[in-house]
């Protein structure tokens, strides 16, 4: 007899693995911002600990790039223990010009300071933190970068931030936390694979959330 509803068991086995894909904006120009977070694996809880002693936790990292005013995520990385966020928002950076989607500005903190990612970014605003060492001999490769060095040394962070306006930057840290309230920081999977997939699910739920609710105010009006 066919049962008139899946059971646990089967909607597990179809959603565990699955890697749903970020929808990229549906506007031609964006501010995009990139950050990096971590989310807690092995949650095994008091009893496990005390069995079997203390868990090695692997370490989840998820690298987002995402409109800055409208919060629509534009594309996710996740990896297990490593890494490099300037080199996964340089790879974003690339799918947006790729779509013909034009990056207008690109907020990123101190780690986002490489010859990299100004590479990237060409001609559109940067919002970009520089590194306290930093020193224009130190630029060779990227002559962007030469020049924001430059323009940070002269105003000092406190002008700098003021008129690039980097305080902005905030927002990816905020999809952060709407993430980690709503859906937990804990992932439950325990292979490499399934790690992977619920990271990217919990990222994917969010943006799709947002989307729905843009789309319903836009029908209202």
């Amino acid at each position: 007899m066919i049962p008139y509803h899946d059971d646990y068991t089967t909607i597990w086995q179809r959603v565990h693995d699955m890697r749903p894909e970020i929808r990229l904006p549906t506007y031609d120009e964006v501010e995009a911002g990139s950050d990096g977070t971590g989310f807690k694996t092995g949650n095994a809880g008091e009893y496990r600990t005390f069995v079997y002693g203390k868990i090695m936790r692997k370490y989840v990292k998820v690298t987002i790039t995402a409109d800055i005013k409208s919060k629509k995520l534009i594309a996710v990385d996740v990896k297990i223990e490593g890494g490099s966020e300037p080199k996964v928002a340089a790879k974003h950076i690339e799918l947006l010009k790729e779509n013909g989607i034009k990056l207008k500005k690109f907020y990123g903190d101190g780690a986002y300071d490489t010859n990299e990612i100004f590479n990237a970014i060409g001609d559109a605003e940067s919002a970009i933190k520089i590194r306290k060492n930093a020193t224009t001999y130190r630029c060779r490769g990227s002559r962007r970068r030469r020049q924001e060095v430059r323009k940070y040394m002269k105003l000092g962070y406190k002008t700098w931030a003021k008129d690039t306006k980097y305080g902005l930057r905030w927002a990816i840290e905020g999809i952060f936390s709407s993430v980690k309230r709503k859906f937990g920081e804990d992932l439950r999977s325990r292979s490499p694979i399934g790690l992977i997939a619920e990271a990217m699910q919990k990222m994917w739920i969010y943006d799709e959330m947002v989307n729905y609710g843009r789309n319903s105010m836009l029908s209202t009006i």
